[in-house]
């Protein structure tokens, strides 16, 4: 019986890095458009430049902002049948599926991820967001409210405007989809700002988007500064809504901009320092230390749902700590460019040095490094990092406290069930958190008590499009994925209707 061939290790991604198509322009009125300047994008893997990109400024933004409003306001897309709207992402995500080696290419490219992780999962991810609010555009009910007789009143969701979304560089494709797919789906048009780091490949998937049947100015890509571009987008009067997904930081700063503009809506989903939370009681201790040392180690860690925090009861933290210190030895960092390689290069120099200093201090405020700790294939011209566990940090240790965004692993030890939940609720973050207990009742108080806006249990990242995404606290507002994330980018109407 023959195997079926691993489509990843099936390509030579070496070979291909140096033939892939480099988009060049911005993505503007459904065509590709210089910028009033351009700048380098540089690769982590070894730090050359790839190549250089337009790079736009506050006149890039205006025209571009242009565009999507009068695509609003007089274009096709709103105006047409939600099934029709449905049958474009279709295509969309049809072409996104065909171009899969390309965009895979260009994610781990820009920003690191290694090669089988851009395929099989932000490809994936991709795609199937795209399916989801295409086969999802239609489905959107409004509502008949009990009248008088000869009254009737109608309750219709109605597409909000022109959206701007401005996404990070960790999952460029993932969750920039995340973003614009419902918006179109609700008939608004977008303008969507790429991260600095990862500009390339979003590029590409707007030129599809024009393929698909997007009509001009329906979906336009900025690549550009944040402190320019994407304060602009925040400020811009002919702007209706702000989609961020970043840091808590940036997310004030958009609050700030739309309070002083004209008080546009701001969804934010932005950090995490995320507890997994693992009971004696466990269903398979092993099980749960390597999905530990995934939460942390997947991605470089560089993901907001991070297990950055393992939370482990005293009478087994030392067994799960040995096993996740001796799993690190495979995430140890490689050319994400090999289909064997888990973990690639952090995203650029300035996060490496970032997640060093933070090391030093917390090591200064008394932890100790179980593992890890270092650069690593400094000779490879990429900023490498090793995976990291770290132990004995007190509470108020900055390694426990902030988001490193990195490859970094602190660990906190319990006693009991309420001593778990105050050591798990200690952040001012609540985006996720993960139990692990064979005791149901205890799953159920566990998730309860927790300020967050997912908790897994006996797992860690799962989920699918069909449940929502976001966070409390500190990790923002708003929801993304699932039927709820076109309630972001719609407003209700009534209209009341006296017919006697």
């Amino acid at each position: 019986m023959s195997r079926a061939i691993d489509p990843v290790s099936a390509v030579d991604w070496r070979t291909a890095a140096t033939r892939v198509p480099i988009p060049s322009g911005l993505w503007v009125g459904g065509e590709e458009r210089e910028a009033a300047g351009r700048r380098s994008v540089i690769t982590p893997r070894d730090g050359s430049t790839l190549s250089k990109v337009a790079w736009a400024d506050a006149s890039d933004v205006d025209a571009a902002v242009a565009e999507a409003r009068t695509a609003f306001d007089r274009g096709p897309w709103p105006r047409m049948s939600a099934r029709e709207r449905g049958e474009v992402l279709l295509r969309f995500a049809d072409l996104v599926e065909g171009h899969r080696d390309e965009i895979a290419l260009l994610v781990s490219l820009e920003m690191g991820k290694p090669i089988r992780q851009a395929w099989e999962v932000e490809l994936r991810a991709a795609v199937r967001c795209l399916r989801f609010y295409g086969g999802l555009a239609d489905k959107l009910a409004g509502e008949i409210t009990p009248t008088v007789e000869g009254e009737l009143s109608l309750v219709t969701r109605e597409p909000a405007g022109v959206v701007a979304a401005v996404i990070p560089w960790n999952f460029p494709l993932t969750i920039g989809c995340w973003k614009f797919a419902p918006a179109l789906a609700a008939g608004c048009t977008v303008v969507l700002k790429t991260a600095e780091q990862s500009p390339l490949s979003m590029l590409k998937v707007a030129a599809l988007g024009a393929e698909a049947g997007l009509p001009p100015g329906v979906f336009n890509v900025l690549s550009g500064d944040g402190i320019v571009v994407g304060r602009r987008l925040g400020e811009h009067p002919d702007v209706d809504i702000v989609t961020f997904t970043g840091s808590t930081a940036v997310g004030r700063h958009f609050l700030h901009y739309a309070a002083d503009s004209n008080l546009k809506r701001v969804h934010l989903e932005l950090g995490g320092k995320s507890p997994n939370i693992v009971f004696p009681d466990a269903p398979d201790l092993d099980e749960a230390a390597d999905s530990a040392a995934w939460a942390i180690f997947f991605n470089a860690g560089e993901m907001c749902t991070a297990g950055s925090r393992l939370v482990v009861h005293e009478d087994v933290a030392e067994q799960i700590v040995d096993r996740i210190v001796a799993t690190s030895s495979k995430w140890q960092p490689a050319d994400p460019l090999l289909p064997s390689t888990l973990m690639g290069p952090l995203v650029d120099e300035r996060s490496l040095g970032r997640i060093l200093g933070q090391l030093e201090e917390g090591v200064g405020q008394g932890a100790r490094i179980r593992t890890g700790g270092s650069r690593t294939l400094q000779e490879s011209g990429g900023p490498y990092l090793e995976p990291t566990v770290v132990t004995d940090a007190a509470p108020d240790n900055v390694l426990v406290r902030n988001e490193l965004f990195g490859p970094v692993l602190s660990v906190q030890v319990f006693t009991d069930e309420d001593d778990a939940v105050r050591v798990a609720s200690d952040t001012e973050y609540g985006l996720a958190a993960a139990v692990w207990t064979t005791d149901l009742g205890r799953a159920h108080r566990m998730s309860r008590a927790l300020r967050a806006g997912t908790v897994w249990v006996n797992c860690y990242e799962e989920g699918d499009m069909a449940v929502p995404f976001g966070g409390v606290k500190l990790s923002g507002n708003g929801r993304d994925k699932s039927r709820h994330a076109l309630e972001e980018y719609t407003d209700l109407k009534t209209t009341w209707v006296k017919y006697e």
